[in-house]
């Protein structure tokens, strides 16, 4: 970093305080290193063209307030601000470069929305500048982002958030419940083990494969708004087209993994969480898919994981689902099927739920981002057990990639003689950007 650069963050710093004096930073009212239970903390958003922007992130309340944005597309950060303006109220502060929201002393919590391939970036830059963060999924672009990530949060102290929830609420798609009965149930034994989890369109699950890239693009003029080598940051440089940006990034190996990156870890945490596997991964990834182009994300019909205990998930790519009924969880005692009819020991159970209601309740789960923050506790999908869920799409992608089953090293967190999947797991990144 040059001394300009240094120069022009501290002069930032400074008006920052003076221009926005009427937001006090939590960590200021709190004394060192705290946060006073009762102070109202504070938010920016990086990345505002769809997410960022959408009614569930684009809020501003009490317990935390909305104070800045930022944006490498000057339309999309135009929007935002006027949004901030229009909706909340507010007069927010907007960033080009996100290193200076990261380091607006105004600012305690860092919501990351861009493309994935800015997340480990992002999330290890927003922890060394000891801010809190909120990022969202996929937690990273390859295994070796998410260790560096996890390495950083614990590092700084930091608390943080992997944005998907259905571990903990919301009805979990085709299994028409929260996952807390799978949980208890699964718990029991009253299914047996090891189990088999089904992702697939026939339990109620979809993968996007919409989400497709395309090759021999023809290069295009960079919009005038779009400062397209910063959107590329550590990507490697490709020529701009308007497919690889914005809307339709996912379909692109450098900048995320297709349907499977986009969904994967909504559809997985929670069977990590259901099958007690938070600090562990599979033992091995098995792929039936087309081969892939170098650069575009293509489709595949079948992707199996393999745990150390026999356990496995089996993904079902759209088109290739199984055409019968088929359960979404089983086990050597009962299965599960979707809208959680079930079946225990070769028979109907249509009293399941009087059943789970007598069982154990999991452990509790803190769930509420903001009071973790204040209190400094662990969130219930952190940088451990996201890292984890995270790992598994990442897997699969590499196997997707080469085409090949794959052995991988839960402990050691690499593939087992294969220096070619070993690569994808840190991968170079362009220009200036470290991790």
């Amino acid at each position: 970093m040059t001394m300009e650069k240094t120069s022009r963050r501290t002069f930032l710093k400074q008006a920052g305080l003076l221009s926005l004096f009427t937001i006090v930073p939590s960590k200021v009212l709190g004394g060192p290193g705290r946060i006073a239970p009762s102070d109202q903390l504070t938010k920016g958003i990086i990345g505002v063209g769809g997410i960022g922007r959408s009614s569930y992130h684009f809020t501003s309340s009490d317990a935390c307030r909305l104070v800045s944005v930022c944006d490498v597309d000057s339309g999309h950060l135009q929007k935002a601000l006027d949004m901030g303006r229009e909706k909340l109220g507010l007069e927010l502060k907007g960033y080009h470069d996100f290193r200076d929201l990261i380091h607006d002393p105004n600012v305690d919590i860092v919501h990351i929305a861009t493309p994935p391939h800015w997340h480990g970036t992002m999330a290890v830059a927003a922890a060394n500048a000891g801010k809190d963060i909120w990022c969202e999924k996929p937690m990273t672009r390859t295994i070796g982002e998410g260790k560096r990530v996890m390495e950083a949060v614990r590092r700084n102290n930091r608390i943080f958030r992997l944005n998907t929830w259905f571990r903990f609420t919301d009805n979990f798609y085709g299994l028409g419940t929260t996952v807390e009965p799978l949980k208890k149930l699964v718990a029991s034994g009253l299914l047996g083990w090891p189990l088999k989890v089904t992702i697939s369109g026939a339990t109620g699950f979809a993968w996007k494969f919409f989400w497709v890239g395309k090759d021999n693009l023809t290069p295009e003029k960079v919009p005038a708004e779009l400062d397209y080598d910063f959107w590329l940051g550590p990507a490697p440089y490709k020529p701009y087209n308007s497919h690889r940006v914005h809307q339709t990034f996912r379909g692109y190996w450098d900048y995320d993994g297709g349907g499977l990156g986009d969904m994967g870890q909504h559809y997985m945490d929670p069977v990590q969480y259901i099958l007690g596997k938070d600090d562990t991964s599979p033992v091995k990834v098995e792929v039936d898919a087309p081969q892939q182009h170098s650069d575009a994300v293509g489709t595949w019909r079948k992707i199996t994981y393999t745990y150390a205990d026999g356990c496995q998930i089996v993904l079902e790519g759209e088109g290739y689902e199984s055409g019968s009924k088929i359960p979404y969880i089983e086990g050597p005692k009962g299965k599960v099927f979707k809208g959680f009819e079930c079946e225990l020991d070769g028979k109907p159970a249509p009293d399941i739920m009087a059943i789970i209601a007598e069982l154990p309740d999991p452990e509790p789960q803190n769930t509420d981002f903001i009071k973790c923050v204040k209190n400094r506790e662990l969130f219930a999908l952190n940088e451990m057990n996201g890292h984890r869920s995270c790992t598994m799409v990442n897997m699969a992608l590499a196997a997707l990639r080469l085409n090949r089953t794959l052995e991988f090293d839960p402990v050691a967190q690499r593939f087992i003689g294969d220096e070619a999947a070993n690569r994808l797991i840190d991968q170079p990144m362009r220009g200036s950007w470290k991790l």
